[in-house]
C-alpha cells in the first residue's frame, strides 16, 4: 500500500514508531488455547480496528507444556512480543532473569487494586510486570438435567458430596465424575487446590505454610489427599490414560453428571452442551463450617523485554488495561473475573452462579503459588504429581505429602526451622 510522506510520517506518529505505514505484528504467547476463537473474533478486531497499523496474532501452547515451551523461546530470543503470565513465582523469575519489562509507568495500571497487582509484582511491590486481566473460581460443574432425572441436588457437605456420587455410580446411566490423571496438573488444579482451602482454612493455612508454622504433614493438607483418594471408584473405567480435553469431551458430551474444574470453562463448554448446566462451590467437611473458595489471580498480560516492537507492544497493554478491554473479556470469556477497578456487567448465568460464592465462602488463592515454587523440588509440579499418584492409589495420602513436605524443606528454610 503506497502512503504520502505527511500520511506516512503521522501514522507513524501514533502508532509510537510504526514507520513508513508498515504493518507491525505482535504475537502473544499463552497457555489459553480454548481461547483462540475469542481472541480472534472478538478481542483483536476490536483493537486493530482502534489501532490501524498494529496486528495482532494469538499463539497459544497446550496447558501443560506452556511453562517449558515459553521458557525455551525466551532463552532462544524467538518468544513473541506479549507474554500471557502465570501469577506469582513463575512470571516473578522471569522477571528477575530480565526476560519481562517493567510496565509499572503503564497509565492503565491504574485502573488495578493493589490485591490485583499483587500476583505480577516483585516482592516489596516497587515494579509491576504484567498488565492484571482475570481472576478465577475453583469449583464443580454439573449436569442439571441429570441431577433432575435422578432426583439429585447439589451437595453441600463432603458426606452429601459422596453419597450424590453413590447414586449416580448405581444408577449406571453416567459416569459420576469426569476427571483423568494423564495430565496431571488438573489432578492437581481441579482437585487438591479446588477442595483443599476448605480443609486448610484458606488464606490461614497458606500463610502459615510460608511462614513455616505449619507443614504439608499437618492433618489440614493431608486431608484433602485423603477425600482424592476416594475419588477413584467414580472416576470410570481407564481414568487413568484420560487426558483434559478427553474429561472435558466426557462432561460436555453428557456422559459424565459432575465435573470438577473451575470458572474457566463456562466460556468454552456453554456453546458445546446440550444440557443445562449448574455449579456447586467445593462442600464443606460438615454442615455449618466456612467455606472457602479459590478465588486466583490467575491471569495477566506482560512485554516480552526483548520484543522488537516496544512502543506498539505498550499500546497493546495499554488497552488490555482498559474498561473496554474489561467488558469485552468478561463476557466473551465467562468465568474469568475481570481484576479491572471499573464494574463490569456480567451477562451470563452461570458466572454469576460462581461470583456470588464471594458472598458466603472466604477467598484464597492456590496454596504453591505464591514463594513455595521458588526452589527444586518446584512444589507446584509436586502436587500435580502427587495428587494424580494419590487418585490412581499408587501412593497414600500420608506418603505424597511426607514427599512434598520433604521436597519443600530441602530448600525452604521457614520448613527446616522446626
Amino acid at each position: 500500500m503506497k502512503k504520502t510522506l505527511g500520511t506516512a510520517l503521522l501514522a507513524g506518529t501514533m502508532l509510537g514508531g510504526t514507520a513508513w505505514g508498515q504493518d507491525v505484528t505482535l504475537t502473544i504467547e499463552s497457555w489459553r488455547n480454548d481461547d483462540i476463537t475469542i481472541w480472534q473474533d472478538t478481542l483483536i478486531p476490536a483493537f486493530e480496528t482502534a489501532n490501524p497499523g498494529i496486528k495482532v496474532v494469538f499463539s497459544p501452547s497446550a496447558p501443560a507444556d506452556y511453562n517449558a515451551v515459553l521458557n525455551s523461546k525466551l532463552d532462544a530470543g524467538s518468544a513473541g512480543d506479549l507474554i500471557t503470565c502465570r501469577p506469582f513465582d513463575a512470571s516473578l523469575e522471569l522477571y528477575n532473569k530480565g526476560q519481562l519489562a517493567d510496565l509499572t509507568s503503564l497509565a492503565s495500571m491504574a485502573n488495578f487494586s493493589d490485591v490485583a497487582k499483587s500476583a505480577w509484582q516483585t516482592d516489596d511491590g516497587a515494579a509491576t510486570f504484567c498488565v492484571p486481566m482475570a481472576s478465577v473460581i475453583h469449583g464443580f460443574l454439573y449436569n442439571a438435567d441429570a441431577f433432575e432425572e435422578l432426583g439429585l441436588t447439589p451437595p453441600a457437605t463432603e458426606e452429601e458430596f459422596f453419597a450424590v456420587l453413590d447414586k449416580i455410580k448405581e444408577d449406571g446411566t453416567y459416569v459420576p465424575m469426569a476427571m483423568g490423571t494423564q495430565d496431571q496438573w488438573e489432578a492437581a488444579t481441579m482437585g487438591y487446590q479446588n477442595i483443599g482451602p476448605n480443609y486448610w482454612k484458606g488464606e490461614e493455612g497458606r500463610k502459615a505454610l510460608i511462614e513455616g508454622t505449619q507443614k504439608l504433614t499437618d492433618e489440614p493438607w493431608v486431608a484433602p489427599f485423603v477425600q482424592l483418594a476416594k475419588w477413584k471408584d467414580y472416576l470410570g473405567d481407564g481414568f487413568e490414560a484420560q487426558t483434559y480435553p478427553d474429561s472435558q469431551n466426557l462432561f460436555t458430551l453428557g456422559r459424565a453428571a459432575i465435573y470438577p474444574t473451575g470458572s474457566w470453562e463456562i466460556g468454552v463448554f456453554n456453546p458445546q452442551v446440550s444440557f443445562t448446566m449448574g455449579a456447586f462451590p467445593p462442600p464443606v467437611p460438615n454442615a455449618g463450617d466456612t467455606c472457602y473458595i479459590s478465588d486466583h489471580t490467575d491471569i495477566a498480560l506482560g512485554m516480552n523485554a526483548k520484543t522488537a516492537h516496544p512502543e506498539e507492544t505498550k499500546t497493546f497493554l495499554e488497552w488490555v488495561g482498559s474498561a473496554e478491554f474489561a467488558t469485552l473479556y468478561a463476557n466473551a470469556l465467562p468465568g474469568f473475573f475481570s481484576l479491572n477497578s471499573t464494574a463490569v456487567e456480567m451477562e451470563d448465568p452461570l458466572a454469576k452462579e460462581f461470583v456470588s460464592w464471594r458472598e458466603k465462602c472466604e477467598p484464597t488463592i492456590r496454596s504453591t503459588y505464591q514463594i513455595l515454587s521458588r526452589g527444586t523440588p518446584n512444589l507446584e509440579n509436586e502436587t500435580w504429581n502427587a495428587s494424580a499418584n494419590v487418585i490412581r492409589g499408587s501412593e497414600t495420602p500420608e506418603d505424597a505429602a511426607k514427599r512434598l513436605q520433604e521436597g519443600l524443606a530441602s530448600w525452604y528454610e521457614p520448613q527446616q526451622a522446626q
